[in-house]
């Protein structure tokens, strides 16, 4: 796994230049990622969208560049920005898709359609990474499942183990997190975590190690895990969160954020293409960084 986003950023540069198609690029943000990835020789990025606000946008925040980009219209539809976006990637003209103006909702609609959408998978899940000083770490799924089930979150887990693997981890340690060690009855994410585990124990769920349920102290501090007696290959050195619920998944990434001052970036899985659904809230540099989580999570 990656130190550092810029330790991922170059790994990705020295594969080959990617394709980014941006869905409604009309906003200062994305066509900030959009300048930030064609000044780093990261990657080109189509822009979808009101082709006019994008190159009066574009004029006032980098004119020099402005002629640089290919420009897709399709007004100020943002359905239609979406569908344009999906079948840019569908004809092989684009690598992944970062959301722009369009709706999270609008474009996974886009991407989902089983005509012409980008489904791979029955269960698509959004896998975090963020900048710990100790290293990149992943968590899952604080964007997609509301309440996930069993088979759900396995697909999660799975869905997490692959962006690993892309980047370099080939065995991570994957803790499935509730708020306590100890299976409950009455907390079904400890039920769902020990039947995980014990899959991951008898083979059925491969290329990882699991541990839980595992609270979060247990999953990232050795000191606490050894405190509590807990011991194992996860305990305290987690490579991998995976949550109960979107909930915990939402405040923790937030919280990263907000409070820890954690650079992040997040990637959908499960679907053909790695598709970027950053907050509206993110800076042009967090979405850049999610192309680069994205351009790092696919294969060659």
């Amino acid at each position: 796994m990656f130190r550092n986003f810029d330790e991922m950023k170059e790994y990705v540069k020295g594969r080959r230049r990617g394709r980014v198609v941006i869905a409604a690029a009309q906003t200062d943000s994305v066509l900030d990622a959009a300048i930030l990835a064609a000044e780093e020789d990261l990657a080109d990025c189509i822009l979808v969208g009101n082709a006019g606000e994008i190159r009066e946008l574009l004029q006032k925040m980098a004119s020099q560049m402005a002629s640089s980009f290919e420009i897709v219209d399709t007004g100020a539809d943002l359905v239609q920005a979406a569908q344009t976006s999906v079948a840019l990637v569908r004809e092989g003209k684009a690598d992944i898709i970062l959301k722009g103006k369009t709706d999270t909702s609008v474009l996974l609609r886009a991407v989902l359609d089983k005509e012409k959408g980008l489904r791979m998978s029955e269960v698509i899940s959004d896998v975090l990474a963020y900048e710990h000083p100790d290293g990149i770490r992943l968590m899952s799924d604080g964007g997609i499942n509301i309440a996930p089930d069993l088979n759900e979150k396995i697909a999660i887990l799975k869905n997490s183990v692959q962006v690993a693997h892309a980047m370099g981890n080939s065995n991570p340690k994957v803790a499935i997190l509730s708020a306590v060690e100890a299976v409950n009855p009455k907390m079904p994410s400890t039920l769902d975590a020990a039947i995980i585990s014990k899959m991951n124990r008898s083979g059925q769920i491969k290329g990882c190690r699991v541990e839980g349920p595992l609270a979060f102290d247990n999953a990232v501090d050795l000191a606490a895990a050894k405190i509590k007696n807990i011991t194992g290959d996860v305990a305290g050195q987690a490579d991998i969160l995976i949550v109960p619920n979107i909930e915990a998944g939402n405040i923790f990434g937030k919280t990263l954020t907000y409070y820890c001052h954690y650079r992040v970036a997040h990637v959908v899985m499960g679907t053909r293409a790695p598709i970027l659904i950053p907050s509206r809230a993110d800076d042009g540099e967090t979405k850049m960084l999610c192309m680069v989580m994205g351009l790092a999570s696919m294969t060659v």
